[in-house]
């Protein structure tokens, strides 16, 4: 719904984006890139170079930060590999001097180098990071704060009017859990029911200077 992808159902509200904000979203599809466009080209998008503020970056040499070198600029999307699509998917959303990214699993298939790079380029980012991520270590690494989807145990308050809950913690996913960890030892040593407690399920990073679940407690 953020990337305007799919809209609320009705009655359920809107969604509204800032005039401000420049969205960068790097999805797990890899649709918008071109198989039969060469890396340079799907990159490029037709320059030669790229400007960063101040700095201006030969395209080329832009990609080589990626792990994708010489010959390999020239090769076609099509015939990539999973992590080379990837890494080609990363480099054309960062390079679009966005303010907020959401990152849909961005470490799916990237080798070690690839992931140290990308793990730098948003610790030091300054906008705003939304990240889905199964690799805690990275979500660890990259996040300021953090978005657990839980479920509602059975006879928990408010579990008759709704099965899951969204949690909101200033910190890392380890420092949610041990935050979890601290309340369910709590809950049974005062008498209550250890299961009231939330527990985790799906979990969002981000990133963000004081936002809510930006940068790397989007996992960020």
């Amino acid at each position: 719904m953020l990337a305007g992808i799919e809209a609320p159902e009705a009655g359920c509200g809107q969604v509204k984006i800032g005039d401000t904000v420049s969205l960068g979203l790097v999805s797990q599809s890899r649709a918008n890139l071109d198989p039969e466009k060469t890396v340079f080209e799907e990159v490029g998008e037709g320059e030669e170079t790229l400007r960063f503020g101040a700095q201006v970056v030969p395209v080329r040499q832009y990609i080589a930060s990626f792990a994708l070198k010489g010959p390999a600029q020239g090769k076609k999307v099509g015939v990539l590999s999973g992590g080379e699509r990837n890494r080609v998917h990363l480099a054309k959303v960062l390079k679009g001097g966005h303010n907020l990214l959401l990152l849909d699993e961005p470490t799916n298939d990237l080798d070690v180098h690839t992931l140290r790079a990308l793990e730098e380029a948003l610790l030091s980012f300054a906008g705003t990071a939304v990240v889905i991520s199964h690799d805690r270590w990275f979500l660890d690494r990259i996040c300021t704060h953090t978005l657990a989807f839980e479920e509602v145990a059975e006879g928990a308050e408010g579990a008759e009017d709704a099965t899951s809950r969204v949690e909101f913690y200033p910190g890392s996913f380890s420092e949610y859990r041990e935050f979890l960890a601290r309340e369910a030892r709590n809950n049974k040593g005062g008498g209550g029911d250890a299961a009231s407690a939330p527990g985790g399920n799906s979990t969002t990073g981000g990133k963000g200077k004081g936002k809510k679940n930006k940068k790397k407690s989007k996992a960020r």
